[in-house]
């Protein structure tokens, strides 16, 4: 048998770390067993998936020196290896689901299903649905059927009893059936769910070994279950644990940067990034700290991998980075680094046109566009005295913008101009009001370059790392005002 694993990435967003660490788990292990790696795009989210993120994705994965056997962008004998091209095979899959009587089509409204579920819970009943809580009487399935109402497909799953999954780490893990619902497979817009697509696509790609993180444990009874149901050999799960932020709680970009090109755009090395993300939760055989990508692949074992919460510690990272500038860079290694980094041609071209109309002489560009080539400004609480702002609604406005700009799709000038102008608006201030404070949060200065093409060019990782710096340097949100932000944030 041939170890086959993958990473299936949703191109939603930012490339995140945890997708990183994960791969890397994925690769390591299909390694060590001369086994093959292959990506796949779980594209379904027609509202949120881009081709931008996409690419990101690809090019974050290839700069951290992660290679794919199989993918969108290399092709192989099991595509396509986007789900959003594969609609045919699902539908398919699922049709046979609902002849064998393991699957139903179900016309609940969304109104129904939520009268049903405050019903159950007033009543002290478990709050998963299952096949005879949604069931309608025939004549009403009929007429709606006839009539054309929208509908999902959801799986049958017992009322009762225990699922037993096996877990390369974890051992025996035991599920109440009573907790899970009647999964949605099929959505009213004909995609699949994550979880028909992630085995219906895990079967036919021949995935040996499903290595991902903890927080699909419990959606594996449901997918034991479709093996079943379907007569797969399921493959062998490992549930790896989670990255956490230094106060162990999961880590996420509104308390610590979690997109790679964030880190990428900060200086720090690739491979000290590979080197880092293969010390969560895992360990060499002599303990050491610094290893390359060969290295971990030719020594892993993933008994190795420790379940506690892996801490993702910046100070730590750029510990390492440092060792490995020092170490690994000669003279010509670092300015070739350093071109790479910041100094190659698209980039600067990119802050060109926001330059030369501002200045006289060569010397006058670093002072102007030193916030590009450089990590978080150097602020102070100071700073902000000129603006017009009580210091609580300055908070409140760099926090509005950062969580704001967590939602912006497409990150380019007109998306985030759009972005801004809604919340000027709901500031009830002037553009040039607005953007004074987020001017000295993004430049680190009252003096410089567009602030929107700055955070344009920035990119939106590196942008709201340092709004969230500005915020911290302002004395942070409390927790009253946090509730008091959120309530009014959720009005807009």
């Amino acid at each position: 048998m041939t170890v086959r694993t993958r990473i299936a990435p949703s191109p939603t967003g930012d490339p995140h770390v945890g997708t990183a660490y994960i791969a890397l788990f994925n690769l390591c292990f299909a390694r060590q067993h001369g086994g093959e790696f292959i990506l796949r795009i779980e594209d379904t989210d027609r509202v949120r998936s881009t081709a931008e993120s996409e690419q990101m994705i690809l090019d974050s994965l290839r700069w951290l020196g992660l290679e794919w056997d199989e993918g969108p962008d290399v092709g192989g004998p099991h595509g396509p290896y986007r789900q959003s091209e594969r609609g045919d095979i699902y539908a398919e899959h699922a049709r046979k689901l609902i002849e064998s009587g393991h699957a139903f089509k179900c016309y609940r409204t969304s109104d129904e299903l939520d009268e049903l579920r405050e019903t159950r819970k007033a009543a002290g009943l478990h709050l998963a649905l299952k096949p005879a809580d949604l069931a309608l009487p025939e004549e009403e399935v009929a007429r709606r059927e006839r009539e054309g109402w929208p509908h999902v497909v959801r799986m049958h799953v017992p009322a009762s009893g225990t699922c037993v999954v096996d877990d390369m780490l974890r051992g025996t893990i035991e599920v109440d059936w009573a907790q899970v619902d009647a999964q949605i497979l099929l959505k009213s817009d004909g995609m699949p769910t994550y979880h028909l697509a992630n085995v219906v696509d895990d079967h036919l790609m021949g995935i040996t070994h499903v290595l991902r993180g903890e927080e699909w444990i419990n959606s594996a009874p449901k997918h034991q279950l479709l093996y079943e149901y379907f007569g797969w050999p399921m493959p062998t799960l490992c549930h790896m644990p989670l990255l956490r932020n230094p106060d162990k709680s999961k880590l996420s970009k509104r308390k610590n940067p979690t997109s790679i090109n964030y880190y990428r755009r900060m200086g720090f090395l690739p491979q000290a990034v590979t080197n880092y993300l293969g010390r969560m939760g895992w360990s060499m055989p002599d303990e050491r700290e610094k290893f390359t990508l060969d290295e971990m692949m030719s020594h892993f074992d993933v008994q190795r991998v420790s379940l506690g919460g892996p801490v993702f510690d910046l100070q730590k990272l750029s510990w390492l980075n440092g060792l490995y500038i020092r170490e690994d860079l000669d003279d010509d290694a670092f300015l070739k680094a350093l071109r790479d980094w910041a100094f190659n041609e698209e980039y600067v071209r990119q802050i060109l046109p926001q330059v030369r109309p501002r200045v006289e002489t060569l010397s006058d560009v670093m002072p102007l566009a030193g916030h590009f080539f450089s990590g978080v400004p150097a602020i102070e609480e100071g700073d902000f005295d000129g603006v017009k702002l009580g210091r609580e609604d300055l908070v409140k406005l760099l926090q509005f913008l950062t969580w704001r700009l967590e939602t912006v799709p497409a990150w380019h000038k007109e998306a985030l101009l759009t972005e801004v102008k809604a919340l000027a608006a709901h500031f009830e201030l002037k553009m040039k009001d607005f953007l004074a404070p987020v001017f000295i949060a993004i430049t680190g200065s009252v003096a410089s370059t567009s602030v929107m093409d700055a955070m344009a060019i920035l990119g939106s990782d590196m942008t709201r790392a340092r709004l969230r710096h500005a915020i911290a340097v302002l004395g942070g949100v409390s927790k009253k005002q946090a509730k008091r932000f959120e309530k009014e944030y959720r009005e807009l």
